[in-house]
């Protein structure tokens, strides 16, 4: 093969990668952008506290959000928290949800899901089941806040909420994070910013998301797992 020939072919290709994103003549809805992308194993469990499985975190981190991410640094940021305070002692923290979350059903986040999701992770997650054994109340306040009350102190404690691998202590409704620890969940409901389209999933085959139209970033610039997560695509799929 000629290098003109490879050049024009190149060029083929990427011409026809264009067309998926201009518009048709005469449109005047902007093109759906979709990216289709090949995992490196087929999405078997949609239920990333249940599984370690890597390609069931990243399914997580498209549909679920985390109370805290950890930034470049490797430091603990909030995320979905929006403000958190500590005791002199290190005993008692209290968390403040973000206004404005949502399920991908249209309920508002509740500080009783993020208490039934932690205590579903943490009798499944080695660093969770850690921080469980000085847990001594993990409660709503409000619909906004709760309190994790510890019997000593755990200096890892955000670090948990925070953590990158899994299990990652993502937050479900309440109604899902109430499933037995050692059963999978029905259904993949989260607050990130895509929605699971279940309808569409064939296993061995194809999983498909679409944006969360409802999701709130943060203010701040995106690092690492941190900050701002804005969809740039309309819809992935996972081929």
């Amino acid at each position: 093969m000629t290098a003109l020939t490879q050049m024009l072919r190149m060029a083929a290709a990427a011409g026809t990668i264009c067309l998926c994103f201009v518009p048709a003549p005469g449109s005047t809805q902007p093109a759906q952008k979709t990216l289709r992308f090949i995992p490196q194993a087929d999405l078997r469990s949609i239920d990333p506290i249940w599984t370690t499985a890597y390609v069931t975190r990243n399914f997580g981190y498209l549909v679920f959000d985390t109370l805290f991410a950890l930034d470049k640094d490797f430091k603990p940021q909030p995320q979905m928290v929006d403000r958190w305070t500590a005791s002199g002692d290190k005993l008692t923290y209290r968390f403040t949800l973000r206004e404005g979350l949502k399920w991908h059903d249209g309920q508002p986040v509740r500080a009783a899901d993020c208490v039934a999701s932690l205590e579903r992770w943490g009798k499944r997650d080695t660093l969770g089941q850690k921080l469980m054994e000085v847990v001594g109340e993990i409660q709503a306040v409000d619909d906004k806040a709760f309190t994790i009350k510890l019997k000593s102190p755990f200096p890892l404690i955000l670090d948990a909420l925070g953590k990158l691998s899994s299990n990652v202590p993502f937050m479900m409704p309440e109604r899902l994070a109430k499933t037995d620890a050692y059963q999978q969940i029905p259904e993949a409901v989260g607050s990130g910013p895509f929605k699971f389209v279940k309808e569409e999933w064939v296993p061995g085959n194809k999983a498909v998301f679409v944006r969360n139209a409802d999701y709130v970033p943060r203010e701040e610039l995106p690092s690492f797992a941190s900050g701002g997560k804005v969809a740039k695509v309309d819809r992935v799929e996972w081929l």
